[in-house]
């Protein structure tokens, strides 16, 4: 996925443990629904975390699939988690891995990556896809690692139950869990399935901690309800619990800022001359190729 200028989110100033909701703008690409979420004008990231999408959830009729052609990355890391459906990432560096509920793949542009993401080949029947594409900013000193990929199971992922909520840990450690999904600096991804009643405390080590409600309904302790689609960004330090009015689903993310980011289509940098470089790199066609995938997606209009 990538960067839109007119797919800006909206953003709401709030009192108490909130200090922000976020209504992402919903885009239809093509009979394809994606939610945008972060940046938005008053919020570009919440710790590490400098780019939200929900991709559906969508039924994608036969003979039809998800096609995102080949297009280039820097100075981030794209941490892609489905609900539904499955998705086969292909990159510059040779890796062919179909990502499916639950796991988790974590590919790192660093100094440069060209990848694409598609459905399977066999699109003769009708298919369902809902998930997460979050990108994470690389802190000062990673900005130009060697790019790299990892795929991550289902079943590698810790899991546990609180009291009527199951958890899981994407990223980072929660309630004495750690997930093996490599992290280039403090960071939080949860994955909670709230059961109906059923109260949830997001964890306050981190500095910034915001919880996007995936489906269901929430009431925030003093705050008010909140539906699905809707981004709820807590105040430093404060204590953020959520009970379901029906089963829901909630991601929670956090941890710390890395310091101020340029973000200019599929380029993260905090050098905004890098970033004209990586255009330029793009253009000459410098940045390489995937096997197998020999499309390309040009650079927006007007760059």
């Amino acid at each position: 996925m990538s960067t839109l200028p007119d797919f800006e989110p909206i953003c709401k100033g709030q009192g108490g443990a909130v200090e922000l909701t976020i209504e992402p703008r919903v885009r239809d690409l093509g009979g394809f629904t994606v939610r945008r979420v972060l940046p938005c004008a008053s919020r570009r990231m919440v710790g590490p975390f400098i780019f939200f999408d929900e991709m559906g959830p969508v039924t994608l009729p036969p003979g039809r699939g998800f096609d995102v052609r080949p297009h280039p990355h820097i100075g981030l890391a794209t941490i892609t988690y489905l609900f539904d459906g499955e998705i086969i990432h292909r990159d510059s560096l040779g890796f062919v891995q179909p990502i499916r509920p639950g796991a988790v793949n974590l590919m790192t542009a660093g100094r440069g990556i060209v990848h694409s993401e598609r459905s399977g080949d066999d699109r003769a029947v009708e298919a369902r896809l809902h998930g997460l594409q979050l990108w994470i900013a690389l802190p000062d000193g990673a900005e130009e690692t060697e790019p790299s990929f990892l795929h991550y199971p289902a079943e590698a992922l810790p899991a546990l139950e609180l009291g009527g909520t199951q958890v899981r840990v994407v990223m980072g450690r929660a309630y004495g869990h750690a997930s093996p999904v490599a992290c280039y600096s403090p960071t939080l991804y949860l994955d909670a399935r709230l059961a109906a009643g059923a109260a949830f405390e997001v964890p306050t080590e981190h500095r910034e901690r915001a919880a996007y409600v995936v489906s269901g309904a929430v009431d925030v302790e003093g705050e008010g309800h909140c539906s699905s689609g809707v981004m709820i960004v807590a105040r430093p330090g404060a204590r953020l619990t959520m009970t379901a009015k029906e089963p829901s689903r909630v991601v929670v993310i956090g941890g710390e800022p890395v310091g101020p980011r340029h973000i200019w289509w599929n380029f993260v940098s905090s050098s905004k001359s890098r970033i004209e470089q990586a255009k330029e790199d793009w253009r000459a066609m410098r940045f390489g190729t995937v096997p197998g995938d020999d499309e390309r997606i040009p650079l927006p209009d007007g760059s």
